[in-house]
């Protein structure tokens, strides 16, 4: 165990020298997403010298393509997932006290159509409330017909009965993933993205010791011994634990979630929509985010995982035929700014009939007869007690010294309390004043990326020195989400990035202009009438 904390530093520079020296790690965590994230900062804080390693960027995968809601889950209420509704609305109250910078009370409306929807929601949501108990964000209420459209106001008012008013919480989900890295390395962690594990070292006795793993700017490989090994790779689990055991039984069956962003004016005012039963069952939600709407999701089984899941056709329709049911100004195919499927690692079904949204969201822990200890399943909001469980596991294994779990009042990085969100950079937190003093000092940096949105150069700077951004890519999908919340802006701004970030980093016109092209035929995914793709023709020397 480490006894002391190193200067701070997000170069990545300085995090690769860390791997230089000869000790062995007390724990290494493969993947860079919520779990992965929250099983390090956990150990970190505890006094455990930890190493992460994503292979591409914290939160790429499923981690950055949530519905943007700490929640209990009213729908694992209605399957009577008691435990986990409590759990996770304990958790869902610990967050917002430790990132207040970018967790919110959320006022969500339930429009009712049935005679006796309000009293049936009402004491549904009453005992919602009272499973968050001292942490609940307010008590649900029954609004009447006039109270509902005052509040949505495109709403569809034939047959309204009324609505029933609760709060949960909404939040920026990149933002968290990149502010949990940062705290873990002011905690004393080393963590390291585009950094690919391909193997796992084992010793005399078959047990594992260790992983191989690359560099992917580099295409150095390292052999970085530890006492204990975290699989917290989300959706791809089955591919590290292939690497421990070939053949062994797979665990995670995904399934996906696409979403459709679409400008504020479909949901005016301040308040979100929750559908909770439609044609199949699923929930659907239209929650403001980030001055637009977010509108999903969906629950489809698949049997193949990738890191850019695109939407299919029918949950594109899905979603657009169930909002128009209910919004008066239903939302086309050509209002949508962005479209983002996301990949949920639900632990496998024992039987070919179990549907995906009857699986249960709880977490489990698994160590394989080697040593390898996997975490899968879980959510988003109870990322925190995620780590602090696979934490407690390695030790009850005997792999690291008994220590006590830091994590439930530690302050993630940026935190402050903010209420005022009408200018963008508050998901800075108390990073606002530096980025301020980086644009007094470069001028030309408080200018915007593209004149259409919020914003600025300075952002891509600052995303590149203090938040570990390494591609155009990292910058706009998960620094500053342009690629979620207008994919034909993120396009546009591309060049610009690339440029900015090329000077930052020190590479050359042909990586500027390599990055600018795999952005845009990856930000195609994104886009519900994809465009043509320039050639960009390079002069010869």
């Amino acid at each position: 165990m480490r006894n002391d904390k190193p200067t701070v530093s997000f170069r990545r520079e300085a995090l690769l020298q860390q791997l230089e020296s000869q000790f062995t790690w007390d724990l290494i965590v493969i993947g860079g997403g919520a779990t992965g994230l929250g099983v390090a900062l956990d150990a970190i804080s505890r006094g455990y010298k930890t190493l992460l390693l994503e292979q591409v960027d914290y939160a790429k995968g499923t981690s950055s393509r949530s519905t943007k809601l700490v929640h209990g889950g009213v729908r694992y209420l209605a399957q009577g997932d008691i435990a986990l509704v409590r759990e996770a609305l304990y958790e869902r109250g610990l967050l917002l006290k430790n990132a207040p910078h970018l967790v919110k009370n959320q006022d969500f409306i339930i429009p009712n159509y049935e005679w006796w929807g309000g009293a049936f929601y009402t004491i549904g949501l009453t005992m919602y409330d009272l499973l968050a108990g001292k942490l609940s964000l307010g008590s649900s209420v029954h609004l009447s017909k006039k109270e509902t459209v005052q509040r949505l106001r495109n709403i569809k008012t034939e047959g309204l009965k009324g609505g029933v008013l609760y709060h949960d919480g909404q939040f920026d989900d990149a933002r968290l993933a990149i502010n949990l890295a940062q705290t873990a390395i002011e905690q004393g962690g080393t963590l390291l993205n585009h950094f690919d594990v391909r193997g796992l070292l084992k010793d005399a006795h078959g047990n594992i010791s260790g992983v191989r793993a690359a560099d992917q700017e580099t295409g150095i490989t390292y052999e970085l011994p530890a006492k204990a090994i975290v699989n917290a790779t989300g959706i791809f689990v089955d591919e590290i634990l292939q690497m421990d055991k070939p053949g062994a039984k797979k665990l995670v069956r995904p399934s996906q979630g696409v979403h459709i962003v679409l400008d504020k004016s479909f949901l005016p005012g301040d308040d979100a929509i929750m559908i909770p039963k439609t044609d199949d069952g699923r929930v659907l939600f239209a929650v403001p985010w980030h001055n637009r709407v977010v509108l999903g999701t969906t629950d489809t089984p698949l049997n193949e995982h990738s890191q850019e899941p695109k939407a299919l056709e029918e949950e594109i329709e899905f979603i657009l035929r169930t909002a128009a049911r209910y919004l008066t100004r239903a939302p086309k195919r050509s209002d949508a700014l962005s479209i983002f499927a996301g990949l949920r690692p639900l632990a496998a079904p024992q039987g070919d009939s179990a549907k995906t949204k009857e699986i249960s969201r709880s977490h489990k822990i698994l160590v394989s007869e080697a040593g390898l200890i996997t975490i899968t399943g879980g959510k988003w909001t109870t990322y925190r007690r995620m780590g602090q469980d696979t934490v407690d596991k390695a030790i009850a294994l005997g792999k690291l010294p008994a220590a006590t779990s830091q994590t439930a009042h530690l302050a993630i990085h940026g935190a402050q309390e903010t209420t005022d969100r009408s200018n963008h950079l508050y998901v800075y937190g108390t990073d606002q004043p530096a980025l301020q003093q980086l644009m007094a000092a470069q001028p030309e940096l408080a200018e915007k990326l593209d004149e259409s949105l919020e914003f600025l150069k300075a952002e891509v700077v600052w995303a590149a020195r203090y938040e570990m951004a390494r591609t155009v890519e990292d910058v706009l999908a998960r620094r500053v989400r342009v690629l979620f919340l207008d994919a034909e802006a993120a396009i546009r701004m591309a060049p610009e990035v690339a440029a900015l970030l090329a000077q930052e980093l020190g590479h050359d016109a042909r990586w500027e202009q390599e990055q600018v092209t795999q952005f845009r035929a990856l930000a195609q995914n994104y886009l519900l009438q994809p465009q043509p793709q320039p050639v960009l023709v390079t002069e010869k020397a």
